[in-house]
């Protein structure tokens, strides 16, 4: 083999992970789900901004996203704990797919309520607080240690990549029909969609919980054992620090909610608001598809603080942007950081958690990762309502840079840092 060809295969993304049958069966599913589900993630707000022309409305998406993820997202990853995954998975997802034939009801039936759009969102978010500690806590059982930051790094590419997709795809059909005819496209090509991730679900073998180890604590699946996880989270700072950098990027610095106003405002609407949506995952992608060196990086602390100052710095810059080809390119470097802070945070909460926790964890890495970006959307809605839209959208990246760089200076174990079984070099 040629010096070159080693280097090309240094730097391109690793699919070893995919020789494992089962984890390239629930790989092909989280594809197609996260792909159909960015159809309904562009249409809901627009739906919410075609009825009320109000961003705050939009931004409560976010809340009614939020509460169910606090309470279910800690109970789902208790359960993932206690019940086959698989089982739990499948229960999960059918709640989900109920909830998108609903959403395609009411647009179908031209029902104009944005109080019926918040509970629909609110239910769908039960299902994904619910099935998605069991997804991801699944990861260690079916691929080896060693394969865990590939394995998830394909999770992230092939669903980003989804959600490059999906939100051009969606912002073709709403360019093509008016608004109500566009949503329900959208709902419908979800639904649709999800038979292929339920079938995927389906063929993974069963994954009961292990055994219990010398610990002497048995997983329950109701507050005690929920606070058995909260206990073990609280001695590992590396991991509260690595939630709460991801909660400041998040809330601060996640322009989604203003992306209709946005697109309506300042780029005449149309097909604009799909290209916004995508924009971040573009950049997720490109940085998935070049990054064989994640693998290979030692001070994985100091690389996630500085992919979330990055991903602040972005979006800040992007949100004073006036042509839409600056504001998605700017938004793609923000997506690239991120896809490199999200792998970094996952296998470093993977790696730490035993088994017989690793579902409450996830539960909580749930409630961070998913709550902090609805948080950001009232964030980002309530404040445009006050300071206008742009200044919403600067502030919040710039802030949230600061942040980040302020709690990694001021609690250091996130920046000192280093997977705890890096192999020596050989020189």
């Amino acid at each position: 083999m040629t010096v070159t060809g080693e280097k090309k295969r240094s730097w391109m993304i690793d699919t070893t992970p995919l020789r494992v049958v089962t984890f390239r069966r629930m790989w092909i599913g989280n594809g197609a789900s996260y792909f159909g589900f960015q159809f309904t993630s562009v249409a809901v707000p627009v739906q919410m901004f075609a009825i009320t022309r109000s961003p705050f409305w939009v931004g409560l998406l976010g809340l009614a996203g939020l509460v169910p993820l606090l309470i279910f997202g800690l109970w789902g990853g208790a359960v993932a704990d206690v019940v086959d995954r698989r089982r739990l998975l499948l229960f999960s997802s059918a709640l989900t797919w109920v909830v998108t034939l609903g959403l395609l009801a009411q647009a179908a039936l031209g029902v104009r309520s944005p109080h019926l759009l918040l509970a629909l969102t609110a239910v769908q978010a039960v299902g994904f607080a619910i099935s998605s500690p069991a997804r991801q806590s699944i990861i260690p059982r079916i691929v080896p240690t060693g394969m865990v930051p590939a394995a998830n790094t394909l999770n992230y590419t092939t669903t980003t990549a989804g959600g490059v997709l999906g939100p051009l795809a969606a912002g073709l059909i709403m360019g093509i029909w008016s608004t109500g005819t566009g949503v329900t496209v959208a709902y419908a090509v979800d639904a649709l969609l999800f038979t292929v991730t339920y079938w995927a679900t389906w063929r993974l073998p069963a994954i009961p919980p292990i055994e219990p180890d010398d610990s002497g604590e048995k997983p329950t699946a109701g507050l005690h054992g929920i606070v058995v996880g909260l206990k073990f989270l609280v001695t590992q700072p590396v991991l509260l620090l690595s939630f709460g950098v991801d909660l400041i990027a998040m809330v601060f610095a996640m322009p989604r909610a203003l992306f209709p106003a946005v697109a309506e405002e300042r780029f005449g609407g149309g097909a604009a608001v799909g290209w916004l949506f995508s924009a971040i995952a573009i950049g997720s992608v490109l940085g998935g598809l070049t990054s064989g060196w994640i693998g290979r990086v030692r001070r994985q602390g100091v690389a996630l603080v500085a992919a979330v100052v990055a991903w602040g710095l972005a979006i800040g810059l992007s949100g004073l942007a006036h042509q839409l080809w600056l504001m998605i390119l700017l938004l793609a470097v923000a997506g690239a950081a991120d896809l490199v802070s999200a792998v970094y945070r996952q296998s470093i909460m993977q790696t730490f958690a035993p088994d017989r926790l690793r579902g409450r964890l996830q539960g909580v890495f749930t409630v961070v990762v998913a709550g902090g970006p609805r948080l950001g959307d009232l964030r980002a809605g309530g404040t445009a309502n006050v300071t206008g839209v742009g200044a919403s959208w600067v502030g919040g990246g710039f802030v949230a840079a600061g942040l980040a760089l302020v709690l990694a200076a001021a609690f250091p174990a996130l920046i000192r840092y280093r997977p705890a079984q890096q192999p020596e070099e050989k020189h």
